[in-house]
């Protein structure tokens, strides 16, 4: 794995130079060893990707809880498969649907017609769940990458919005932890938690986030980096001493311990 630092907008009145990381592949390697390092796919095809407050629950600590089987039983009638890329027919009308979802609920343009043919056609894309109806109609599908038993990365998900009402998003995404969980799989990946609307992916036990030095499992850090972004930055993270106080006793120590990087080769 080999790490490039890419400048941001400096803040030089308090001493803030940002980058952002970027983690590129080296001969041998696969996805699962930069998922569990918290990078996230930055091209379709991995070839890099960037570090990020990641969300990733450990399935061998999930346990569903009673929120979890009422989500279940909501769905209960729907059946879920699991199909490779290469073995799901990918058809216009699946184009159709899926761009009209994704306008729909996260923006006109979010997700383009030849964005999602880019992704569709990736290394990313290596699964799909396809979720459908006592009838046999296609009612949902989520697009994965899959690297058994390490990890699972549960990327977008598509569904008939006729269910929004009846929380199919949310059943297809605990479907997909407790089938992984039943499975043997060690982690199932999902996504960023920036704002408090990704706060709905944390309601699994065995939650944990990358918070740029660790994984944890602590949700009132978790909440205290969302509400913090919400004022005024006048420091970076690590800098801080209200957030060394409350969660690592005031200890850079602790941190640095805590640290998933050590550089022991560096170009001169």
């Amino acid at each position: 794995m080999k790490l490039l630092f890419s400048e941001y907008k400096s803040d030089y009145a308090h001493y803030v130079y940002p980058y952002a990381i970027w983690a590129v592949p080296e001969p041998g390697e696969t996805p699962a060893r930069f998922f569990a390092r918290g990078f996230m796919p930055g091209t379709p095809n991995l070839e890099r990707f960037y570090l990020c407050r990641h969300l990733r629950v450990d399935l061998r600590k999930f346990q569903p809880s009673s929120e979890n089987r009422r989500i279940l039983r909501k769905g209960a009638e729907l059946t879920g498969e699991l199909v490779p890329r290469t073995a799901f027919d990918y058809t216009p009308a699946h184009r159709q649907r899926w761009c009209a979802y994704a306008d729909a609920r996260w923006g006109p343009g979010i997700m383009s017609a030849s964005r999602l043919d880019g992704l569709l056609a990736g290394k990313v894309v290596s699964h799909l769940l396809v979720f459908r109806d006592p009838g046999g109609a296609e009612v949902g599908a989520a697009v994965l990458y899959l690297e058994a038993p390490a990890m699972a990365f549960y990327y977008y998900a598509f569904y008939d919005l006729h269910w929004l009402s009846r929380s199919l998003g949310m059943f297809m995404m605990t479907w997909t932890v407790d089938h992984f969980a039943r499975a043997g799989l060690h982690h199932l990946y999902l996504g960023t938690c920036y704002s408090e609307r990704a706060l709905y992916k944390t309601q699994f036990q065995g939650i944990e986030f990358y918070n740029g030095f660790r994984w944890s499992s602590n949700l009132r850090e978790l909440k205290y980096l969302l509400r913090r972004e919400q004022r005024p930055i006048e420091n970076h993270l690590l800098a801080t001493p209200e957030y060394r106080d409350q969660f690592y006793g005031g200890n850079l120590d602790e941190i640095t311990a805590a640290g998933g990087f050590s550089l022991d080769r560096f170009p001169e």
